[in-house]
């Protein structure tokens, strides 16, 4: 096993695209790699060498045969989990949630603490203690480890390393990227929460394999990201995709953000909570209950519901309408929101209405990724730091 620290070998967009691709669909034969990527079979043999070599790739214990007739069978190429560890942290108002992963993803050690205080230098102080044990978990993390991902909320700037603006947080201008990393010597790749969230499941969860696609997440914010031809889009400033402060409402209540029928401003799950206590009298109520009065027909809060999801689709719709995605994923942290059948079909309704022409075809997708899966795809976040391009 080597653990030298050195980059890996992947220094041209051809071994990018044949590394990523064994990554996140492996095990796979070098015959279907150069199918898929383009490339010729000795240019896909060229590039896995120096990968195989460094102990990155290894040949799968499964054969497959190249062909009918073929007679020589293939070995399928396979990402070597252990080859490297990344560790990636959620930052959220309340918790620090961090994981340590594989090279497939796989949470190997977690952990989830409180926040004593939300200045910067104090939440970098309790980052790297939770880095730190992360890494020690078991004898072999600290020295495969030193790739770090964090997904904050706001307006980040990955290029830069720079927190612009976190309003959970209430941060402004925080050079987060260098303070973590003078605070633990670790590669350090800050991003976008949602961002960092669509590349997790572009590279491990629902969209794998599709090469457009929508992410939006429903909670205390609204979120969202884009994945066009493969690629995570950011825009100049860092912030594409901000489907939450898109206006679907007319002059419905004014958002956070200043301004008004924001998507957050109606659907954001302190809102919805809120509106149902009012109706219900129940000042008591959490989102988790208001949702499941809302799914057992209690009229207030079930009304409540329609209007969010209503907002909801609409906003999909202008997501589609603008960028044609194959896939929309409409991501929950609450599980019931996410098993919550009328709240879907009115989304798809409000979708349909709005949608222009074949866009209406987009697929709505939808999931529930707990806070831990956010910190996973800090770490996925992470691996991209694999990729010197």
């Amino acid at each position: 096993m080597i653990t030298d620290g050195s980059p890996t070998p992947v220094t041209n967009p051809g071994s990018e695209r044949v590394f990523t691709l064994i990554l996140t669909q492996g095990p796979i034969s070098r015959v279907a790699i150069a199918r898929r990527t383009g490339l010729s079979q000795a240019a896909v043999t060229k590039v896995a060498k120096p990968l195989l070599a460094a102990g990155y790739l290894e040949e799968s214990a499964d054969r497959e045969r190249t062909g009918p007739g073929a007679g020589r069978p293939a070995s399928p190429l396979q990402i070597r989990a252990d080859r490297e560890f990344f560790v990636g942290i959620k930052i959220t108002r309340y918790h620090l949630i961090g994981v340590l992963t594989d090279l497939r993803a796989d949470v190997l050690a977690r952990l989830t603490w409180d926040l004593a205080d939300l200045d910067p230098a104090a939440i970098v102080r309790q980052l790297a203690a939770m880095v730190a044990w992360l890494r020690d978990a078991e004898p072999t993390f600290r020295e495969r480890s030193r790739c770090l991902g964090v997904a904050v909320s706001g307006d980040v700037d990955r290029r830069r390393g720079n927190v612009g603006y976190s309003p959970f947080l209430e941060w402004h201008d925080v050079p987060l990227a260098r303070l973590i990393t003078e605070a633990t010597g670790l590669t350090v790749t800050i991003e976008n929460d949602v961002k960092a969230l669509a590349v997790g499941e572009h590279w491990f969860g629902a969209g794998v394999g599709v090469r457009d696609f929508g992410v939006v997440t429903l909670g205390q914010g609204i979120g969202s990201a884009l994945v066009i031809d493969d690629r995570l889009v950011s825009g100049a400033y860092g912030v594409a995709g901000e489907l939450g402060h898109t206006p679907v409402g007319g002059e419905e209540p004014r958002c956070r953000c200043g301004g008004r029928g924001c998507l957050e401003a109606i659907a954001a799950s302190e809102l919805l909570t809120e509106a149902v206590r009012e109706a219900t009298g129940d000042a008591s109520l959490g989102f988790p209950n208001a949702v499941r009065l809302a799914q057992s027909g209690q009229p207030d809060a079930q009304a409540i519901f329609q209007h969010a999801a209503r907002a909801v689709g609409r906003g999909v719709a202008t997501l589609a309408n603008l960028t044609g995605p194959e896939r929309v994923i409409i991501s929950a942290d609450n599980p019931d929101l996410v098993g919550f059948a009328e709240f879907h079909a009115e989304v798809r309704r409000s979708f349909t209405e709005q949608a222009f022409g074949s866009v209406v075809n987009c697929e709505l997708v939808f999931v529930h990724r707990p806070l831990e899966a956010w910190a996973r795809a800090a770490a996925t976040v992470a691996m991209q730091s694999l990729l010197t391009l």
